[in-house]
């Protein structure tokens, strides 16, 4: 009974969803997820980490910088662990096959698709930036690395794993999309249809 309690329908998502996880360069793991009241909680949180994040955000060629994306990733990894320690095993329920949990999901991609990014690069990227020159631009540098190409395409691989993540969380927290926002529009003055003027002195 108060089994079947803890797992009703929360207010404001759906009971039951398909979550889909992508691994870079593995494959995918996707079950059903019927979430707890807890685990809309704890999707929430972790979604709100992934959208204020530079980890969902697309590195473009010529710009970003793959030190501040691997250093939000890995502060991003210490958060989620976090979070949960701090729901415990509410969010982590005994599964039937085929279904998944906040648990399953938020693990899976500590371990199979950050850590394996995080040991890897960015003990190399920091051995490279121990050996910039005094006064070299650091983004120049950065970017003359040899390796720089490399690690931004594996840094592109893992976010996609998140977005499929902060869409899965989305849904489940019954929020709107905070990644996708609209861009600004610029001000104008009513009914002209122009940019307003600037006064003297402004």
């Amino acid at each position: 009974m108060a089994r079947r309690q803890r797992r009703r329908r929360g207010p404001g998502g759906p009971a039951q969803v398909t979550a889909k996880l992508t691994i870079p360069f593995v494959g995918e793991i996707s079950g059903t997820w019927e979430p707890a009241d807890a685990e809309r909680s704890a999707a929430w949180e972790l979604y709100l980490e992934l959208v204020t994040r530079v980890s969902v955000e697309e590195l473009d060629p010529e710009e970003g910088f793959l030190r501040e994306a691997l250093s939000s990733l890995y502060t991003f990894f210490g958060t989620t662990r976090e979070i949960l320690r701090r729901y415990g095993p509410d969010i982590a329920p005994p599964l039937a096959p085929g279904h998944v949990s906040f648990g399953v999901l938020a693990v899976t991609v500590l371990n199979r698709v950050l850590r394996p990014l995080l040991s890897q690069w960015h003990p190399r990227l920091s051995a490279y930036e121990s050996q910039r020159p005094t006064g070299r631009d650091p983004v120049a540098y950065e970017r003359a690395w040899e390796h720089a190409e490399a690690l931004r395409a594996e840094i592109t691989a893992v976010r996609q794993s998140l977005v499929s993540l902060a869409r899965t969380l989305q849904e489940v927290a019954g929020v709107s999309d905070l990644i996708d926002l609209p861009a600004p529009r610029s001000p104008r003055s009513p009914g002209t249809g122009h940019p307003p003027r600037r006064s003297e002195g402004s």
